[in-house]
């Protein structure tokens, strides 16, 4: 199946193929088709880094009228990272296509400036909830013609206190005709939401873990105890030679240690994580992004939203909490038809929780430096 074959038009598939986009994904394969030909209420169950925002944003990019100065379509994002990242996909998509405007609005960036740039004919508006009731308060956008809204990771929306805001999103886009929401797990505040705001027939679709799994990721891992980890990642990394990767811990405290151990053994390392503030965490991503950095240590909510094309590795220095995590960790490495590693550090009473995380992903991963 090819993107042309799912109703993509030549000059988005055109665009696509040059940022190596060639194959559709499983949830794309499964939306287009329907997102682009009906367009009503539609609920998708995916891991993260599945390929979402080309799975929506394609459809949203062929609906919207670019004659009109208007938001048409609403991206709802949990962090200011994911919304700039699903605006600057869009752009990239549009290289070919009609001029079609997106602007991302966010906390922890100056709300005049947003609201300058939002006096400029914007088509989509990509948003955080906070800021965009914030906006709302202000007069400072329309949202009357808004046709299409769009909850990305929406179970993570929640997990970060948005459901009332997301609910009250819901009533103002008073002229919308279809949500569409995408969430990698569905607790009890997604299905309120979904009862409350949606069709109660609304076309539904879920993506098993084991179809997503980016095929170019090569698994590994390597037995350490906790006191033998980061001597065990100082050997992993220097094997690595110059290529940059990303290093996963579960909490801000490791990440922040993790760093400075890193800095202690001269390499290039900063942290990111939630106690970081904005400004902090921009700076921290700037550099990463601007090769100025070659290893990025990460906690997972504060990792959303990073696409790095020449990510060679990542490392969980800890295993996540939650299995969708794991997903999206690997899937920062092997991106744009790359190959890349994904290896996983830990001790012997963690090996149980490998196992199910092979066995709930089905696949296998190598031990190294036994």
């Amino acid at each position: 199946m090819t993107f042309k074959e799912l109703g993509i038009q030549d000059a988005l598939v055109k665009a696509l193929v040059e940022n190596g986009i060639e194959e559709p994904t499983a949830i794309q394969e499964k939306s287009i088709p329907f997102l682009i030909t009906k367009g009503t209420d539609f609920i998708g169950q995916a891991q993260t880094g599945t390929g979402k925002t080309a799975a929506f944003g394609l459809p949203l990019l062929q609906t919207v009228n670019p004659k009109s100065s208007q938001p048409q379509a609403l991206i709802l994002s949990p962090t200011r990272e994911l919304g700039q990242q699903i605006q600057k996909q869009l752009f990239r998509f549009t290289k070919y296509y009609h001029k079609v405007f997106c602007e991302a609005v966010y906390g922890g960036a100056s709300i005049d400036q947003q609201i300058n740039n939002l006096k400029r004919p914007t088509h989509i508006v990509v948003a955080t909830p906070g800021r965009l009731l914030d906006l709302v308060d202000r007069n400072a956008i329309d949202l009357s013609e808004v046709k299409t809204v769009v909850m990305d990771e929406a179970d993570e929306m929640l997990s970060m206190g948005f459901k009332e805001d997301l609910s009250k999103i819901l009533r103002l886009t008073t002229n919308k005709k279809a949500t569409w929401l995408f969430s990698a797990t569905f607790p009890a505040g997604i299905n309120d939401i979904v009862n409350k705001h949606m069709d109660k027939d609304a076309f539904r679709i879920e993506v098993n873990p084991f179809n997503v799994i980016n095929k170019k990721i090569k698994f590994e891992y390597i037995l350490a105890e906790q006191k033998q980890k980061i001597e065990t990642l100082n050997w992993f990394i220097r094997s690595q030679g110059d290529a940059r990767g990303v290093v996963f811990t579960r909490t801000k405290a490791e990440a922040q240690q993790v760093s400075k151990q890193l800095h202690g053994k001269q390499f290039k390392a900063e942290a990111i994580h939630g106690d970081l503030s904005q400004k902090e965490r921009d700076k921290v991503m700037r550099a990463f992004k601007g090769n100025k950095l070659q290893i990025l240590v990460a906690t997972d909510l504060a990792a959303r939203g990073i696409d790095i094309a020449d990510l060679a590795y990542v490392v969980h220095y800890q295993l996540p909490d939650k299995m969708e995590y794991f997903t999206h960790r690997s899937g920062r490495t092997a991106r744009a038809g790359r190959s890349g590693t994904s290896l996983c550090i830990v001790s012997k009473r963690e090996m149980t929780k490998l196992d199910d995380i092979e066995d709930s992903l089905g696949i296998t991963m190598e031990q190294i430096f036994d």
